[in-house]
């Protein structure tokens, strides 16, 4: 019930009065239908007997209305009286149809278009620990593939719902009323058609969520593929990732082949149930008609059958609109999973305002895991105003780890993260992170101008800004040499500028930002010797203005940090400044060996 109620209050009580309109045009049309074939025994009689003697009382009912207006002149005449009445019946029917589709057409577009930002904004808000946990490519799934099953299938379900029932309750209505004893008999046969149907499409919806999945995984492995191409390439593995998509396209293969089964035997199902049912209704109301004996006359029973084959549709819609339904509540399924997902790291009740950085950073004890896996132990360092700080360690020491909690990206485990000597999960989170620039050694760069991405979520920001930022970056001789310069365009991730040229870009957006702390997260990995070196003047003139921690392998670039923080396994092993630090026996000299300084 919780899940039917769910569904009203996302597809239907926003929209009450469009949805009402949808179900008056649709009794319109359907009443303009109906009218169309009543005409059918007038039509016969003049016909066949070239006069509207003896009709049935509703067909004289109609034939009245019309001749008050003095029409119906003699049988030629009310011959092409009745054929202009049908067109025009007719074209009223389409033209309430298409209206009732109309009105339908805002109805779908907006809830998918809501939903699919719902989908979107949930993503932006969900912390790292969240997505941590999902493929990229089933995320993608979901909030592309998964919200267009719904369109296709719910949207129009619900449609159908509003139109289809309303069109059988209107031809049983008039079917009763030219013949209780034949419309009983065909109102009999309905419910074992959904009965049947029901049982050949119960596992639907089990295998479309199935079927879900693995096109979440098929898309997944599709963008591993194309972000580690180069890998691909130099390993020669092409074969390999073949056969792993290969084995992962024919699971999905078989999955939908499963569901087209299921879904189109609904229709047939339904149809030859409905044709049974109209064969029967034939034997019988056949044999009245034909005794003589009956109010059911030849001319009223050729109207009756036709208004009984036309149930055949809506009851068919009917039908497939309970399979579509079915198949887009686990599509719908994938996407509330992820909409329920509870944000890890959000703010506390009342969140204070932080608009400064005073005095220092501190990590207190500070421990982290990522599930079973310790990353950080008891882990305890400052940051303090206007400081150069250094992280070094080697691969998996956990230097990034510590770099996301203290943007708070995670919270610890264990300990406390200090911000001038409050926790700083006691802060607003937006107004805490704008404390820091980030640099990392992922650079994220997208299909839009130089000027755009380093501006990237700021208003009325100069040109004149943007080259102080490139220069503090050291960039701005590149970008000057460009033909568009700050307009240039950048290609999928900036795959159009080197690796070491896309950091100093996002070098430059973080500067711009005028953090007081800036976090440069292997912000030289790409860089040549060349840019290393003007990246290290850089950094004398951000130290004017901003607080740095920098984690670093290449050693060089820290020299000249006020205090380095040795990691291995989690742990803090030594502290102290390059000079202090290089004569110490340990793993700062390792590391110093290693790097051959």
């Amino acid at each position: 019930m919780t899940k039917y109620s769910n569904l009203y209050r996302r597809f239907v009580k926003p929209f009450p009065g469009r949805l009402i309109a949808v179900f008056l045009f649709n009794v319109l049309s359907v009443s303009a239908s109906i009218l169309i074939f009543l005409m059918l025994e007038p039509f016969t009689r003049l016909l066949f007997y070239g006069n509207l003697d003896q009709l049935s009382p509703i067909s004289t009912f109609v034939v009245a209305q019309l001749s008050r207006f003095g029409i119906f002149q003699s049988a030629s005449v009310s011959v092409l009286v009745l054929i202009v009445f049908v067109l025009s019946l007719y074209f009223l029917k389409s033209l309430f149809y298409y209206l009732s589709q109309w009105v339908m057409a805002h109805v779908r577009s907006r809830v998918i278009a809501d939903l699919r930002m719902s989908l979107y904004a949930k993503l932006l808000t969900l912390s790292l620990s969240n997505l941590s946990q999902q493929r990229r490519g089933d995320l993608v799934s979901r909030a592309v593939s998964d919200t267009q099953e719904v369109e296709f299938t719910i949207l129009t379900a619900i449609r159908q719902f509003l139109t289809e029932p309303i069109t059988i309750i209107l031809y049983l209505l008039i079917l009763l009323y030219i013949s209780v004893p034949l419309t009983l008999i065909s109102v009999g046969l309905l419910p074992i058609s959904f009965v049947l149907i029901g049982w050949a499409t119960s596992p639907l919806r089990r295998n479309a969520r199935t079927s879900k999945q693995r096109l979440g995984s098929l898309l997944s492995h599709v963008e591993q593929t194309l972000s580690g191409l180069r890998i691909v390439k130099s390993l020669n593995a092409f074969q390999s990732v073949r056969d792993q998509f290969e084995q992962l396209n024919d699971e999905f293969a078989r999955t939908q082949k499963k569901i087209y089964r299921q879904s189109d035997l609904a229709s047939p199902l339904s149809e030859f149930l409905s044709v049974v049912a109209v064969m029967i209704v034939l034997v019988i109301g056949g044999t009245m008609a034909l005794r003589g004996d009956s109010s059911l006359t030849p001319s009223l029973f050729i109207t009756y059958i036709a208004l009984v084959s036309m149930l055949i549709t809506p009851v068919k819609n009917l039908s497939t609109a309970m399979t579509s339904f079915k198949r887009g509540l686990s599509a719908l399924d994938r996407i509330d999973e992820v909409l329920a997902m509870e944000e890890v790291v959000k703010d506390c009740a009342q969140p204070l305002e932080v608009a400064r950085f005073q005095e220092c950073v501190a990590f207190q004890d500070v421990s982290f895991r990522y599930e079973e896996k310790d990353v950080l132990s008891k882990v305890s360092l400052e940051l303090r105003k206007g400081e150069f700080v250094a992280l070094v360690g080697e691969s998996g020491s956990g230097k990034s780890t510590l770099a996301d909690l203290m943007m708070r990206f995670y919270d610890p485990v264990e300990g406390t993260v200090l911000l001038d000597g409050q926790d700083v999960r006691k802060y607003r989170l937006a107004s805490y992170r704008s404390l820091f620039g980030l640099v990392s050694q992922d650079v994220v760069l997208f299909n839009d101008t130089l000027f755009q991405n380093i501006t990237m979520g700021l208003k009325g920001v100069t040109e004149e800004q943007v080259w102080d930022a490139l220069r503090v970056a050291g960039m701005s001789d590149y970008v000057e040499s460009l033909p568009d310069g700050l307009h240039y365009a950048l290609t999928d991730r900036g795959m159009n500028l080197s690796g070491g040229q896309r950091q100093r870009i996002s070098i430059a957006r973080a500067v711009l930002r005028g953090a007081p702390i800036l976090i440069l997260d292997e912000a030289t990995s790409a860089m040549d010797t060349e840019s290393e070196q003007a990246f290290m003047q850089s950094l004398v003139r951000l130290r004017e203005h901003h607080t740095l921690l920098v984690i670093a392998h290449r050693l060089s670039t820290i020299r000249n940090a006020d205090r380095i923080y040795v990691l291995e396994n989690g742990r803090v092993v030594q502290e102290g400044s390059h000079d202090s630090l290089k004569s110490q026996p340990g793993k700062y000299q390792m590391l110093l060996n290693i790097n051959r300084l």
